[in-house]
């Protein structure tokens, strides 16, 4: 498999467990804004080597998630600011252009140090 991304998790925001129930997980990279910050896992900002398409899989720790859907906006901001939105609710169409969705699964626990994938 190809590497379309790679980063690290370098911390995970204390509040990042309030958006696991709504299925999503918010990466940012280490600009985020204080008031961000805390529900975000912040990484460090890497270029995305390709375009992220449908079938693609995500890596999160050891973890995997096949790409489902990908917003518009998702390569530019993840390249640019280290910021999407993971949503783990299986979305064929792309309704947010910021947010990477991912096949319906239990989301693993993601800690400090974890790297983060996608792959081809």
């Amino acid at each position: 498999m190809n590497t379309v991304y790679e980063t690290k998790v370098n911390k995970v925001g204390p509040s990042v467990a309030d958006f696991l129930g709504e299925k999503m997980i918010i990466l940012f990279g280490e600009n985020a804004p204080a008031e961000l910050a805390e529900y975000c896992l912040l990484i460090n900002v890497k270029d995305v080597v390709e375009d992220i398409v449908p079938g693609n899989v995500l890596k999160l720790g050891e973890k995997e998630y096949k790409v489902t859907a990908v917003g518009d906006a998702v390569r530019k901001n993840l390249s640019s600011l280290g910021h999407i939105t993971l949503k783990f609710d299986g979305s064929v169409t792309p309704e947010l252009p910021g947010t990477l969705y991912l096949e319906d699964a239990d989301i693993a626990e993601v800690q400090a140090g974890d790297t983060i994938q996608i792959l081809s």
